[in-house]
């Protein structure tokens, strides 16, 4: 199969939409990472998803809807959910709730699960495609199941490339983190996934997959990852932080922003190294350093 790769523009979304609805998964940006995005209503197209990342099938994707309104009619919201979907929604949220039954959703997308993952994102791409389909689109990140997210049309192209048949190119992303997943299905909140939103809820316990982002270890590069280092040993690349400078800086000046934004793109980078390891610089445990080392350790696993 040709991968295509288009501009973002009017005329890359028609050509996206068209794709989609002839049951194609195609590659567009959100403002986390870049989402191959395909119609939530087609089992067969979901599959197509699966097929082209090698993912397993008891990890349930994402929903990405263009607001609270249209998420409503696929999940139950209780007041909690509908608070925070107000306040946080176009944005980098994504909130687990229990599946309807009458939503149409197709059953491979929620992977036997009563619940489903709902997002309304803010990147112009992911909204006018969501405009153009005028369907619910199941979206995880556009890469090889397990290897490290895609933040640019180069990234989707490089483990992608010949699985899928387009590739919206938006540039890099904003956020550089996948959503902060939430669940408010049973009255107390639970964070399933730390990411770009810092939400007042309990970190969820035990081995249950229930979300994206839960595996042991997700976000790998293909080479070791050593955590802590302030300084690289023989053969590593060494990704710093702060006062740690490092072959490449998440940022000179330790801000988490920063980091957040550069943390895939680097990680990238080093894999492409002549080195044949990683070592990163510590970043500090709170704020957004929360979600950049949650995606660190999966990595290192």
């Amino acid at each position: 199969m040709e991968t295509r790769v288009l501009a973002y523009s009017d005329e890359a979304i028609a050509e996206a939409a068209r794709l989609i609805l002839a049951g194609e998964p195609v590659a567009v940006p959100t403002e986390t990472v870049y989402g191959l995005a395909a119609d939530a209503t087609n089992p067969d197209a979901v599959a197509r998803i699966y097929q082209a990342k090698g993912r397993p099938g008891f990890n349930p994707l994402i929903v990405h809807v263009p607001d609270l309104k249209s998420a409503e009619r696929i999940g139950t919201f209780d007041d909690q959910a509908s608070e925070l979907g107000e306040r946080y929604w176009p944005g980098p949220l994504t909130l687990v709730v229990p599946l309807r039954p009458e939503a149409g959703i197709a059953s491979i997308v929620a992977a036997g699960l009563p619940t489903i993952g709902l997002r309304a994102p803010s990147h112009p791409a992911m909204q006018a495609l969501l405009r153009a389909v005028r369907r619910p689109l199941a979206a995880p990140s556009a890469n090889a199941s397990g290897s490290i997210s895609p933040t640019r049309a180069e990234h989707v192209l490089k483990t992608l490339g010949g699985r899928i048949p387009l590739i919206i190119d938006g540039g890099a992303t904003e956020r550089g983190l996948e959503s902060t997943i939430v669940a408010a299905d049973n009255g107390a909140l639970r964070l399933l996934r730390p990411g770009p939103i810092e939400v007042a809820a309990q970190r969820a316990s035990g081995a249950r997959i229930e979300s994206p982002g839960q595996l042991p270890s997700h976000y790998a590069p293909s080479k070791p990852v050593r955590l802590g280092a302030s300084d690289a040993e023989a053969g590593e690349f060494l990704i710093g932080f702060g006062a740690v400078a490092g072959d490449v800086s998440l940022s000179p000046s330790g801000d988490l922003v920063e980091a957040a934004a550069r943390l895939f793109d680097l990680l990238h980078a080093a894999d492409a190294s002549a080195k044949p390891r990683i070592a990163v610089a510590p970043v500090p445990d709170q704020g957004l350093g929360i979600a950049i080392n949650d995606r660190l350790r999966r990595a290192a696993a």
